[in-house]
């Protein structure tokens, strides 16, 4: 290889490899969130052993994805992680919702897809907590 030509290859290696660092060094967070609200409710049910009950409150959450504020629905159960002290495994399913903001909220709040959901599955459920929260 010429000196000139390993010149240009060590000059463009050391370009990536920085600009590699730069990207990696950056906080996710830098990143302006597209909907920044974030409601997450957790569910134990009435029944924990029902697997009917537990498959019908999970159909039930998941049509509240019909609501047009509601920009992102994940639905989910306990994972099997290992157990510590820190870990509430006592729940049975959670809704994790974004929002772009509390007007967005307010309208599912009152929404009548999440009042029949409401209507139609808070029999399944012995206890509910929601978590709100706005990404920083």
């Amino acid at each position: 290889m010429k000196t000139s030509d390993r010149r240009k290859f060590i000059a463009t290696a050391a370009t990536v490899v920085a600009g590699t660092a730069v990207a990696t060094a950056l906080p996710l967070s830098s990143a302006e969130s597209k909907y920044p609200l974030i409601h997450h409710v957790f569910f134990w049910l009435k029944n924990p052993s029902s697997k009917e009950d537990l498959d019908k409150l999970i159909a039930g959450v998941k049509t509240l994805a019909k609501i047009e504020t509601v920009r992102e629905l994940r639905v989910g159960v306990v994972a099997k992680t290992e157990k510590r002290d820190v870990v509430d495994q006592s729940w049975a399913v959670s809704e994790h919702m974004q929002f772009s903001d509390l007007a967005g909220q307010l309208v599912y709040q009152t929404h009548p897809v999440h009042l029949e959901f409401i209507k139609n599955c808070s029999h399944l459920w012995e206890k509910v907590v929601v978590y709100d929260a706005m990404d920083v």
